[in-house]
C-alpha cells in the first residue's frame, strides 16, 4: 500500500491540535512553551506551530517499560525549574 503521505511536506500542528494530540490542554502546552519544558516548536509569522516528529520526539522522553525503568529522559511539569548556575566569579565544584 503506498504512502500518502510521501513527498509530502511535514504536518504543522497549531497549539489547540498539538495539546490534543499530547492529550493535554491548550493552556498547558503553552506554560511549557513559556517554561522551556516542552517541545520544539515553530514561529511562522505571528503563529506557534508544532511538528508532529517533534511532538512524538518530546512525548517519548517519558517513555518507560516500569517504575524501575530510568527511561531516555524526563518529560518535566510545567512549571519554572531552577537553573544551576555557578557564583559569579567562582568555579563550580
Amino acid at each position: 500500500m503506498p504512502d500518502q503521505m510521501a513527498g509530502l511536506p511535514p504536518r504543522f500542528l497549531r497549539t489547540p491540535e498539538a495539546a490534543r494530540y499530547l492529550g493535554l490542554s491548550g493552556r498547558t502546552l503553552e506554560k511549557h512553551r513559556t517554561y522551556g519544558t516542552g517541545p520544539t516548536y515553530r514561529k511562522i509569522g505571528g503563529r506557534v506551530v508544532y511538528a508532529l516528529d517533534d511532538l512524538k520526539a518530546w512525548a517519548d522522553l517519558g517513555a518507560k517499560t516500569s517504575t524501575s525503568d530510568p527511561g531516555k529522559g524526563t518529560v518535566l511539569p510545567a512549571k519554572k525549574h531552577p537553573v544551576l548556575r555557578p557564583y559569579a566569579g567562582q568555579e563550580r565544584r
